[in-house]
């Protein structure tokens, strides 16, 4: 009789690049013949993998940590949150291991020492892709760890560390593998994307016998070869992105950039530390539109961060007028514990910061509802994610590639039911603020 595989519960929190790391351990768990848990009854153990990087992250995080002490009593943590050990401890002083992002050994050494693999090679397979957490037809393909920037708002390099590219061999045998299990969009994230492979001087390495940099560029051109839908979010606007764009108008790559430009004002965009050209930044937002008239740019900012005056954030509202984003995403400054911006006079009040993004993300509304109007009567390539049965007449719902998953707008296809993961053509007949609605041609 075949011994009962150990159990383990699993909860995933936060971003993108966290999730990621949720996946490359759950990977481990199956290789090393663990089952995952779908309640926590029946898991032997329970890892939570957290975030720290906001308040409300944070007070999530305990809370589900909180939950799985109650429902099963053994867990595990490990994420951002985990870096600051004492905040775990002093909450939940009986979990059994604090961990901090991408400790992929420690928490297998947590799982190990509460209860032993019992590995068969003969039946505990794992797909080459590893085991993923997102629908069949996408998947995430993070090419880095860490940042190099300290921008005065954030914590995540003392979270996660400086700058550490992935060999670029490994990024596209990872992206190949997923090709071919059946991903059809590619979503390329890290901390900072544009930055991949300075820290190892752009080192050569080897893909299907070739040489191939670990440069932003030579990547892009990589997967631009597999046949997919490759979408590149967190963009630094450094120089060598104007070389991306001749890609994407070539369809290479998704005409899509996320870029955190997170203000317009020179002496804001001081105090946080980052690049402070907006006029720069609007001349090449310009340049770019001309060289790929379909290009998709998001982007998030921050209002009310210390300091900020009447006339900084009316530099910001002139700049989105200017700009005309695709999509965007307005957040009221929230003191993040460790961050230098906590020092900065001049706090703005909580009921001016409020203010501020509903007239900020008014405006975009304005301008998004704009913009999509524009695509009423286009035919557009979409892709479908799932079929909406809650409405009276079927729906299928599909994104664009403006649209990266979770985050922005949908294209609805009326009276139509398509399998997710399915390329289609739709007429755009109509459009809202946020989403399109089409036919199937």
């Amino acid at each position: 009789m075949k011994e009962k595989s150990p159990r383990v519960g699993f909860v995933s929190l936060g971003c993108p690049k966290a999730l990621v790391d949720s996946e490359r351990i759950l990977t481990q768990l199956k290789i090393e013949g663990y089952e995952i848990s779908t309640s926590y009854d029946n898991a032997d153990v329970v890892v939570v993998n957290t975030c720290g990087f906001i308040d409300s992250a944070i007070e999530e995080s305990l809370d589900a940590i909180g939950e799985a002490m109650q429902e099963n009593g053994k867990v595990i943590v490990t994420g951002c949150l985990g870096v600051d050990s004492d905040k775990v401890l002093q909450a939940y002083p009986d979990v059994l291991a604090v961990s901090g992002p991408h400790a992929y050994e420690e928490v297998m050494g947590a799982v190990r020492k509460q209860v032993k693999p019992a590995h068969n090679p003969f039946i505990d397979l794992v797909p080459p892709q590893g085991i993923k957490l997102t629908p069949h037809h996408y998947a995430y393909l993070k090419i880095s760890e860490g940042c190099n920037h300290r921008c005065t708002f954030c914590i995540i390099p003392s979270l996660r560390g400086d700058l550490v590219s992935r060999p670029i061999g490994d990024v596209m045998q990872e992206a190949e593998n997923l090709v071919k299990a059946g991903v059809k969009e590619l979503l390329v994230v890290s901390q900072d994307t544009s930055a991949y492979g300075i820290d190892i001087k752009y080192r050569t390495g080897f893909w299907q016998g070739r040489p191939i940099k670990s440069h932003i560029q030579q990547l892009s051109e990589a997967l631009g070869e597999l046949g997919i839908w490759v979408r590149l979010h967190y963009v630094y606007p450094y120089p060598h992105v104007d070389h991306i764009i001749p890609l994407m108008a070539e369809g290479k790559i998704l005409p899509y950039l996320d870029i955190p430009f997170q203000h317009a004002s020179h002496d804001v965009l001081k105090n946080m530390r980052r690049p402070a050209h907006a006029e720069k930044a609007l001349q090449r937002i310009h340049k770019w539109r001309e060289i790929c008239p379909d290009l998709a740019i998001r982007s998030t900012f921050i209002a009310g961060f210390p300091g900020e005056t009447n006339r900084d954030f009316e530099l910001m509202l002139d700049f989105l007028r200017e700009a005309k984003l695709n999509r965007v995403g307005c957040f009221a400054y929230s003191p993040v514990e460790g961050a230098k911006a906590n020092q900065l006079p001049n706090p703005v009040p909580d009921d001016e910061k409020q203010d501020r993004v509903e007239r900020f993300m008014q405006l975009q509304a304005d301008i998004s509802a704009e913009k999509l109007s524009m695509q009423i009567g286009k035919r557009i390539t979409v892709l479908t994610d799932e079929v909406d049965d809650n409405e009276e007449d079927d729906f299928t719902i599909a994104r664009s590639s403006a649209d990266a998953p979770e985050i922005d707008g949908v294209v609805f296809i009326e009276g139509e039911r398509l399998e997710s993961g399915q390329f289609a053509e739709v007429e755009i007949t109509h459009a809202s603020e946020h989403d399109l609605w089409g036919r199937l041609i």
